[in-house]
């Protein structure tokens, strides 16, 4: 069963928590709700001298391996440092092929390692070898979880790993086009209605009128208060803002569970 993050009241992150645990947490008051996605507690209570266990971070870099093995940061910089400063230069700029990808990623090590965790590069062969001596599935959570020399026994019964994408904070575009590019509308840039805003995931529970139910999912706001609701079920509209209530706020992220 999938654990629960915890963080204490001065926010420093504890050892993830079964969910019997944290049931029991919230029923004795001992702990709130801090965010619904990914869901973590706040404990009403400071842990100073907590010890966490950290879980070392693989990241699958082909450009870092050679022959004899996976070649380490500092014997990549060792010849030339100034290729870090040309990485990072490079990562910066549009992803347009596969060697920037390459690039972004051995950046994105070397600034892993700066952080003194232990890192490990490995091979997408080395990934298929661990993932098929424990009989898994080709996933991508899958292969993530079993990249590099050190994975260990996976105990995925119970789990249902949280997907999550990037989806931003909405466009910059100041008005909408037709087909054939021509501007057909004007978009508004106040995007907060009645303490709402798009992207926002709600819960709705309409105790009267045409759409009586519950709802949840994420919404699109308008000015006069009507509220579209995204839900697994379809598209509701014309749901009033009075009976919507915040369940997560838009953090430029989407979520599947």
């Amino acid at each position: 069963m999938s654990k629960i993050l915890v963080i204490d009241q001065d926010f420093r992150p504890l050892n993830p928590i079964h969910p019997g645990h944290a049931r029991q947490l919230l029923s004795h008051k001992k702990a709130a709700i801090f965010r619904r996605f990914p869901f973590t507690l706040i404990l009403k209570e400071s842990h100073p001298d907590s010890t966490v266990s950290i879980t070392n971070l693989t990241l699958s870099c082909q450009k870092c391996n050679i022959k004899k093995g996976t070649r380490d940061v500092k014997d990549f910089l060792k010849k030339d440092p100034t290729r870090l400063e040309k990485l990072l230069k490079q990562a910066k700029q549009p992803l347009a092929d596969a060697a920037a990808v390459n690039t972004t990623r051995l950046a994105l090590l070397f600034v892993l390692k700066t952080t003194g965790l232990p890192v490990e590069t490995g091979s997408g062969g080395l990934t298929k070898f661990n993932r098929s001596q424990q009989n898994l599935e080709k996933t991508h959570w899958l292969d993530a979880a079993c990249v590099g020399i050190s994975t260990p026994k996976l105990i995925i019964k119970g789990i249902k790993p949280l997907l999550i994408t990037a989806s931003g904070y909405g466009s910059r575009q100041s008005c909408r086009t037709d087909k054939f590019g021509f501007p057909s509308r004007y978009v508004k840039r106040n995007k907060l209605h009645f303490g709402f805003q798009t992207g926002d995931i709600v819960k709705a529970v309409v105790t009267k009128g045409k759409k009586v139910g519950r709802y949840l999912g994420r919404i699109a706001t308008r000015s006069s208060g009507s509220f579209n609701i995204s839900t697994k079920k379809g598209l509701v509209q014309g749901i009033s803002h009075k009976y919507c209530k915040h369940i997560h706020k838009k953090d430029g992220y989407g979520y599947i569970a």
